[in-house]
């Protein structure tokens, strides 16, 4: 028989799984990988700080498509044919355990990411994948038969089968070769991004985490809860990152311009926080406020809340006036921060936007209106929060491409 080519345009997380599951499938497939820069599988290797946060230990599917801003009633139906416990099962048949973090995040039991890159690339070498480097894909025309790619440096390749996994794009200009097979683009925005502040005092204590804060987009009802870091930029951690993934659209056409209000209390509204305050003067009436912090909040931070409330370093609970106490319960509960601009998180960006939905049939990944072509990971429009979800999107539609374009060849 002759053998069918399948070419996989992107060498990340989706392309590895689409390409080495596909060559698995079925030997007949001769696949190549043509990757534009020089690193493979680079989102792999940073991610969760160099650990890579493979999946989430999450086993319904209707309680983790809650962890995608775009794309969960597509992935309902993706996840029936590979979840999450296919994924630990997947790297667990090739030598790969995963371990369980407390927060639900999953890492190789050996904290490096290099873990799994080593078992993409041993899978690849042992199916027989070619992978070819530095090769920019800028045209795809499809004839009667099959696909012809040009790429930037003017070399062609053909192919039978063709999966983009070329991950998300930022500009909507980068997708115009695909626009010219006839797919339509929801317009590409950042997700997954730190909040810019200009407030000196607060940036001041960088570092500190406070473990349990709600924060909220002024004149919106767009708000999350979790621990917030403090950067020298501005504002960060879990509360913050799913926060921008959720207002990704309303934040783009802001201009990263916007309000935020801050609970750091969150057990507490401003009434019954002055219930708490009534107590605490009675209880800790002789103690200093500043050395009596009732909270469990950062000592540190704490002493930041007082002095921008004008409580002063002295003044002991029994003598704390009025006027002040309401500016603390204030600022505790209903803190008020300008947002001017965003931060990428790191290296770990994502994109939100892409090859529309409802152009891709979620059971196979194939196009609905190019036949032979399919598409994996974040190309699509699809896109989860921090803890592991984005992987979980690239594992799936990788394996779902591969078992349809592998079933093709008798």
């Amino acid at each position: 028989m002759n053998k069918k080519k399948l070419i996989v345009i992107g060498g990340g997380a989706a392309g590895f799984f689409c390409a080495v599951n596909a060559a698995r499938m079925n030997p007949v497939l001769d696949v190549v990988i043509l990757e534009k820069t020089n690193k493979l599988l680079s989102k792999v290797k940073i991610s969760g700080g160099g650990r890579c946060n493979v999946t989430h230990a999450c086993f319904s599917i209707a309680e983790i498509i809650k962890r995608y801003p775009r794309g969960d009633n597509f992935l309902k139906k993706a996840f029936q044919h590979f979840f999450t416990t296919d994924t630990i099962t997947w790297f667990k048949e090739r030598g790969v355990e995963l371990k369980t973090e407390d927060d639900g995040r999953m890492f190789p039991a050996s904290n490096t990411s290099q873990t799994i890159i080593d078992c993409l690339v041993k899978e690849a070498n042992k199916f027989g994948v070619e992978i070819i480097m530095n090769a920019d894909v800028v045209e795809i025309f499809q004839t009667p038969n099959q696909f012809n790619l040009t790429l930037a440096n003017g070399k062609l390749f053909v192919a039978d089968f063709v999966c983009i996994a070329s991950g998300g794009y930022p500009k909507s200009a980068q997708f115009e070769w695909l626009k010219k097979l006839g797919h339509s683009i929801e317009n590409p925005m950042p997700s997954l991004f730190t909040f810019n502040i200009a407030d000196k005092v607060l940036t001041a204590l960088m570092g500190i985490v406070v473990e349990n804060a709600v924060v909220k987009i002024t004149g919106t009802k767009l708000q999350q809860q979790g621990p917030v870091l403090i950067t020298h930029w501005g504002l960060s951690g879990p509360a913050v990152l799913k926060l921008s993934a959720w207002a990704a659209k309303e934040l783009a056409t802001k201009n990263y311009d916007f309000g935020l209000m801050i609970n750091w209390l969150p057990d507490y509204n401003e009434n019954s926080l002055r219930d708490k305050f009534q107590l605490l003067r009675f209880e800790n009436a002789a103690q200093k406020i500043a050395n009596k912090n009732p909270f469990e909040l950062p000592n540190r931070f704490w002493e930041y809340l007082l002095k921008i409330s004008g409580v002063k370093d002295d003044c002991r609970w029994a003598d704390l006036p009025a006027k002040e106490q309401n500016k603390l319960v204030k600022n505790i509960c209903t803190q008020e921060v300008k947002v001017k601009g965003k931060t990428t998180f790191k290296d770990e960006f994502v994109t939100a936007g892409g090859i529309l939905l409802s152009e891709i049939d979620a059971n196979t990944m194939q196009s609905k209106i190019v036949p032979n072509l399919f598409f994996a990971g974040e190309v699509i429009n699809v896109d989860g929060i921090t803890g592991g979800f984005n992987f979980q999107n690239a594992w799936t539609t990788g394996w779902i491409a591969a078992k349809k374009i592998a079933s093709f060849i008798q």
